[in-house]
């Protein structure tokens, strides 16, 4: 079957510029994670964050050793992971502005705490989907060290299921990050695989007698 592909793919390119070497990779989620539990509990906004592998399903966070989530983390070695939606986007700028150490951001920032299945930290319960993660390996990489982990449980919040249990992203209105500034995603413009999928055949007509 031969595979039609996008016009604007194959379109002549414009001149590119080249630039000094930086940290420049987009879309990023900008994530919230949550360390410590009680009182000490804290949360941090992290864009530098993703999947590290499918089995056993792994994520990492890298954090400078700055900040005061830091500790928190090399000590308990446990935090949630959560996607926020563009209705937070404030909260989640606010997050990654002030310290954990000088202002409560629970309060701050209006986040309910809901207890995790899995581990310590809590869980915010207006997250639509949060990732519940036990640290493995911490790897110092220059600026930050990177927290690698264990993906333990997910947890979503129950209107992004159809009736099999499915989740719909869509429902989400995830927020994206990129290049200092925020975003919501756009429209969905295919699945994964439907590039090589084959076309369905449609019935025949019924002829009418």
């Amino acid at each position: 079957m031969k595979t039609k592909i996008d016009k604007n793919a194959t379109k002549e390119a414009p001149s590119r510029k080249g630039f000094a070497p930086g940290t420049l990779t987009a879309p990023l989620p900008p994530a919230l994670v949550t360390v410590g539990e009680g009182e000490s509990a804290n949360v941090l906004t992290v864009a530098w964050t993703g999947i590290l592998a499918s089995t056993p399903p792994k994520t990492y966070v890298s954090i400078r050793p700055s900040r005061h989530s830091y500790k928190i983390l090399k000590e308990t070695g446990q935090f949630v992971l959560h996607l926020p939606s563009a209705d937070q986007a404030r909260a989640v700028d606010y997050a990654g502005i002030f310290t954990g150490a000088k202002v409560n951001k629970f309060e701050k920032c209006g986040f309910e705490k809901t207890e995790s299945e899995t581990v310590a930290p809590p869980t915010i319960a207006g997250c639509p989907l949060a990732l519940e993660c036990r640290v493995t390996e911490v790897i110092p990489m220059g600026s930050h060290d990177v927290f690698m982990a264990d993906i333990l449980r997910i947890t979503c919040h129950e209107t992004l299921l159809d009736e099999k249990g499915k989740i719909h992203m869509e429902k989400a209105n995830l927020l994206a990050y990129a290049h200092g500034e925020y975003y919501t995603l756009g429209k969905r413009v295919g699945a994964f695989g439907f590039s090589a999928a084959k076309k369905k055949k449609r019935p025949p007509k019924s002829v009418k007698k």
